[in-house]
């Protein structure tokens, strides 16, 4: 994978808990010069979020206990921080119309569904990152 470091500077919470899939998200924005946090489940991610504002959240949607979904809708709620605004991507294996509009106004600002290509992945955060004007 050629890396172009669009992505260097940026801190990206990731939330997954397939061990697989986590470790090759993290390792793809990490190449692209991305420091990540990555977590298992919602509950990890909350306590993160007390002590971090990321600049891009990447959520699985289903996550044990709390799904993504439920964690998203309590994450744009909080409002601590400018917490509501931070850009956040739904990277799931549901991947029809209604799972993306589900993810869509549950908070999430685009859908992406898995497997995908590291240079789409980092594609779709500089281009979310770039389109976020706050």
């Amino acid at each position: 994978m050629q890396t172009s470091g669009t992505l260097t500077g940026l801190d990206i919470l990731v939330v997954e808990d397939d061990d697989d899939t986590r470790f090759f998200i993290t390792t793809v924005l990490e190449m692209d010069g991305a420091t990540v946090i990555a977590v298992i489940s919602a509950a990890d991610a909350h306590n993160v979020l007390s002590e971090l504002q990321p600049d891009v959240l990447i959520s699985d949607i289903g996550l044990p206990g709390e799904d993504g979904y439920t964690f998203i809708s309590k994450f744009r709620a909080l409002k601590l921080n400018n917490c509501g605004r931070i850009p956040a991507i739904a990277l799931t294996a549901f991947a029809d119309s209604e799972a993306r509009i589900r993810a869509l106004e549950a908070g999430f600002d685009t859908h992406v569904s898995k497997p995908i290509a590291p240079e789409e992945l980092i594609e779709i955060v500089a281009n979310l990152v770039a389109s976020c004007h706050w």
